[in-house]
């Protein structure tokens, strides 16, 4: 035993080293692309094997897991972070962003169609729909460093926010009422270790003109700033629906975050990421209208789950660019604190949950305090309502950018009970879930709901009642189909064996075009991948039909080992730049992307399915 003891001290020591060396190039903000020029990543894509500066372990790898990741060190030989006890913090929720009075109070001149790029503005195109959907409300958001503690028992930590808080404050938004955001970039000179200072915020799942998508490849820097115009308008307004878009395609649960190219998994494992949600007629927010959900904020809640590793030493956020799989944290956040605890009252609650990553599936419980399941309801699938709620009793699986809105009903536990959401799925390493579910106590329990004594009313729709919410949109006969592999070779992430740059346009899409686009995964690897501006149905999943979950609309899709997958789109209403990508951001960073345009001349590229498989 000494001997092994004298040898994990070793290693740990080596680990150690290496880390600090990696950490250092990291803080000189390199990129992967920059790593390659300089020879220290190999051919194969990994950092070269030089004794304190790679200390990969693999044979240790336990990305903070029971079950079967086992081993004395964090994943890919990253050390563990210090111990923290669970539920000594209430969960936060994000604060509701307030717009300005009006377009005069926001801070430089006034907003206008064409990018004034003389008066500061990092945006080089002009707005599509600003005189045909004019701004009503206007909001000024600042990016800038912030303290933020994320457990009393780690350092206060200097994070990249939105206003300052993270998660950044959550949009409240309504269909019909188009907003403008005037995002200025703050970030301090210093980077304090990791992340870049030029960025590009991305609406994800926005149906959203591209000059305001938040494409990566339009950045820009500090002191600068962009005009980001959201119309809030149903797919179809335009072309299939006049003049207010298809009711089916209504969205609820949005998020926003980085998306700079070749950074994203950086400066969002800094902070920068937050909520934006949509109302309408129906999903009004009231639970004594419309469809009858649980009344927005009280007992509609949003929730962002993230892994992180903390250095065992000082204690501060650790980002390791050497590890090309995929970062595993060992401390798990909710709304950015670690392992908080949330009381609730007697009733039904909406918890809107997302994964911001970077790279962890969950496949999430509602555990009682002896380890049995609760079960709870599923109505909403990447931010939109399914046609009815589904109950589960297995848990419900997120990928990274995932969203599921579920009900949880806390009316049959008495006052002082304690309940837990708890991931019981396996993942050891950045390739995907080893898709072993273990026990109920093996598994992360993330946070801790107290039932309260509080008298309480519940006007919301009981989920039992098999309520109906919108329905699948119509398909039609495609117009085009493009087939794409998900894959790795020679170490480089790729899709259909090329890796993305941000003047290469792939494909063009006609625009109004229904297409059926064939998502292939390659060997030993999960990828969760997003695509842009339309939501997508998942037609067939290795040939069956998807799940009832999965059945809905959605704009991110998993792709798990050699997984088939056939998707329908109708692309209508604005032209412009778009990407797809795997959304393990890591993966997305190491070039996992593409670029494809929407024009009112489209092609045929990619289409060749033959060819490629």
């Amino acid at each position: 035993m000494a001997n092994i003891s004298k040898r994990n001290r070793r290693r740990e020591k080596e680990i150690m080293d290496a880390s600090k060396n990696r950490r250092e190039i990291i803080a000189a903000q390199f990129s992967r692309r920059d790593l390659m020029k300089m020879g220290l990543l190999t051919t194969a894509g990994f950092l070269i094997p030089k004794n304190g500066l790679s200390a990969r372990a693999p044979q240790f790898g336990g990305g903070g897991f029971g079950g079967n990741c086992f081993g004395f060190y964090g994943q890919g030989g990253t050390p563990v972070s210090p111990p923290t006890t669970p539920y000594l913090e209430a969960m936060p929720i994000p604060p509701i962003a307030q717009p300005v009075l009006n377009a005069d109070a926001l801070t430089g001149p006034l907003p206008q169609a064409a990018p004034n790029t003389a008066a500061g503005e990092g945006r080089t195109r002009t707005h599509q729909a600003f005189t045909t959907l004019p701004p009503q409300k206007y909001y000024e958001v600042h990016q800038i460093e912030a303290n933020i503690s994320m457990h009393p028992q780690l350092p206060v930590q200097k994070l990249w926010t939105f206003n300052g808080t993270v998660p950044g404050q959550t949009y409240v938004s309504q269909y019909g009422q188009p907003n403008l955001v005037r995002n200025f970039n703050d970030l301090p000179a210093n980077n304090g270790g990791f992340g870049i200072q030029s960025v590009s915020t991305h609406l994800h799942n926005g149906h959203t003109p591209s000059e305001s998508d938040g494409f990566p490849c339009d950045f820009f820097g500090v002191t600068k700033w962009y005009d980001q115009h959201y119309p809030n308008v149903l797919a179809g307004f335009a072309s299939t629906h006049p003049p207010t878009g298809d009711i089916n395609e209504s969205m609820s649960t949005l998020w926003y975050h980085d998306h700079r190219v070749d950074f994203t998994a950086q400066n969002v494992y800094k902070g920068l990421a937050g909520f934006y949600l949509l109302f309408n007629q129906f999903d009004t927010g009231n639970e004594t209208t419309g469809f009858r959900l649980p009344t927005f904020p009280d007992f509609d809640i949003p929730m962002m789950f993230n892994d992180k590793i903390f250095d065992p030493t000082t204690g501060l956020l650790v980002f390791d660019l050497a590890n090309r799989d995929g970062i595993l944290g060992d401390k798990f956040l909710v709304n950015g604190k670690i392992q908080p605890f949330f009381n609730v009252k007697r009733r039904r609650y909406r918890f809107r949950w997302l994964n911001g990553g970077p790279s962890r599936f969950y496949q999430f419980y509602i555990t009682k305090q002896d380890n049995t399941n609760h079960n709870f309801w599923v109505i909403a699938n990447d931010g939109n309502l399914l046609p009815n709620p589904v109950l589960t009793s297995n848990g419900v699986r997120i990928a990274v950018a995932e969203r599921m809105d579920v009900i949880v009903d806390f009316s049959s536990f008495a006052a002082g009970t304690k309940l837990y959401i708890n991931n019981r799925l396996e993942q050891c390493d950045g390739a995907g879930p080893t898709d072993n579910i273990v026990s109920a106590s093996q598994g992360n329990k993330v946070l801790e709901f107290r039932v309260t004594s509080d008298a309480v009313s519940d006007g919301s729709v009981n989920p039992a009642t098999n309520p109906s919410f919108y329905a699948v949109p119509a398909r039609e006969p495609e117009d085009e189909t493009r087939c794409f592999k998900f894959d790795r070779e020679n170490g480089q992430w790729v899709i259909n064996d090329e890796v993305f740059a941000c003047d290469d346009v792939r494909f063009k899409v006609k625009r109004n075009d229904a297409e059926i686009w064939n998502l292939e995964g390659g060997f030993n690897w999960q990828h969760p991948i997003h695509i842009h501006f339309e939501e997508h149905q998942i037609v067939k999943r290795n040939g069956n039909t998807p799940t009832l979950i999965e059945r809905g609309r959605k704009d991110v899709v998993r792709l798990g080992e050699n997984d088939d997958v056939e998707l329908f789109f109708r692309f209508r209403d604005f032209v412009g730049r778009y990407p797809m990508h795997c959304h393990n951001t890591i993966h997305e960073d190491h070039a996992m992307m593409l670029r494809f345009d929407i024009d009112d001349v489209g092609n045929s590229n990619e289409s060749d399915c033959g060819r490629r498989f």
